[in-house]
């Protein structure tokens, strides 16, 4: 008789964002250099397996149109950002109508794909809006942080969306905590935590975000947090932090969008997030899902393909 095969572990399959190529979501950043169909083009000939949305228009927005792109290049659809002013409760229903929008086709494309694990609605807060929270990423302080009154609208807009989402298309949704935002630190995104269903809302968490927002110059706070929301993270955000960058902009007052100007996300391997233990956590932890690099440029910065490829190359060094 012959032996049952062993089954093959799925391995930790890697993704990039239009984010790398200049494709951001902030007002006053619209206009974009390059079109989807190269930024597509140069996300797979760089050795990328899935992508998310990027701006709602930036990529076709029928799921048939979506999907043929998609699968020309042999891209699969990881999720997309949808910021949301939650802290506003008359900012729910538009939010919760955009994100409906955004996740009915993040479900279209899905059901035309024959295989891989479905998209996230990645949630955010609409970061870069509060003039004090963006003139003081990466140093805010408790005083700067959402009230009681804050934080019960920031909850219910959440849960409203996520249970729209869930209902409509049976998505899950992940918070992405996001410097400038109201939710950047790692006391913030515990409070998130502990007040929302799991079952609704995980956490897509992002290395650089992570390390900026908690003040930090090495991978501890990383490696910290990872312990801390361990059973709440599905996804993962891949981003590095240039401690220099970081150490000025706190010295000097820069606002975030200074700080992404000058480089603080710098490409992988170059800052201070110390992707191999990250690595190492994950495999301990049997993760299987997706990691999605982000290596976030202002319109017309930076040589984003060739900087997607050396991100690429290094994650292959640590065997990724």
């Amino acid at each position: 008789m012959n032996p049952l095969p062993v089954p093959v572990p799925v391995p930790i399959r890697v993704g990039n964002a239009p984010c790398s190529w200049g494709s951001l979501e902030f007002e006053g950043l619209e206009a974009r250099p390059l079109g989807y169909a190269q930024v597509l083009d140069e996300m797979a000939a760089t050795g990328y397996a899935g992508t998310e949305l990027g701006d709602w228009g930036f990529m076709p927005t029928s799921p048939h149109d979506l999907h043929r792109e998609l699968a020309a290049r042999h891209l699969q659809l990881l999720g997309a950002f949808v910021p949301v002013a939650l802290r506003h409760p008359d900012a729910h229903a538009d939010g919760e109508a955009r994100a409906l929008r955004v996740a009915e086709l993040l479900a279209a494309v899905h059901q035309q794909s024959s295989a891989g694990s479905p998209p996230f609605l990645v949630l955010a807060d609409d970061n870069g809006s509060d003039p004090v929270r963006t003139l003081h990423a990466g140093r805010v302080t408790t005083a700067m942080a959402l009230s009681d009154a804050g934080w019960s609208a920031f909850i219910d807009g959440t849960h409203r969306v996520a249970r729209a989402v869930h209902r409509a298309t049976g998505l899950r949704t992940v918070f992405h905590h996001h410097c400038a935002g109201f939710l950047e630190t790692p006391d913030e995104i515990e409070i998130l935590l502990a007040r929302t269903d799991p079952e609704l809302v995980g956490l897509v968490f992002d290395t650089g975000h992570l390390t900026y927002g908690a003040g930090a110059d090495d991978t501890t706070a990383v490696l910290q947090a990872l312990d801390r929301f361990a059973d709440r993270i599905p996804y993962f955000h891949l981003k590095d932090c240039e401690p220099a960058v970081a150490r000025r902009a706190r010295a000097e007052g820069w606002d975030y969008f200074a700080a992404v100007r000058h480089g603080v996300f710098c490409e992988l391997g170059r800052g201070c997030v110390d992707f191999r233990a990250v690595l190492d956590w994950l495999r301990r932890r049997e993760y299987r899902g997706w990691v999605l690099v982000e290596q976030d440029v202002l319109p017309g910065m930076g040589t984003p393909k060739e900087s997607a490829r050396r991100n690429r190359e290094f994650l292959r060094t640590l065997g990724l």
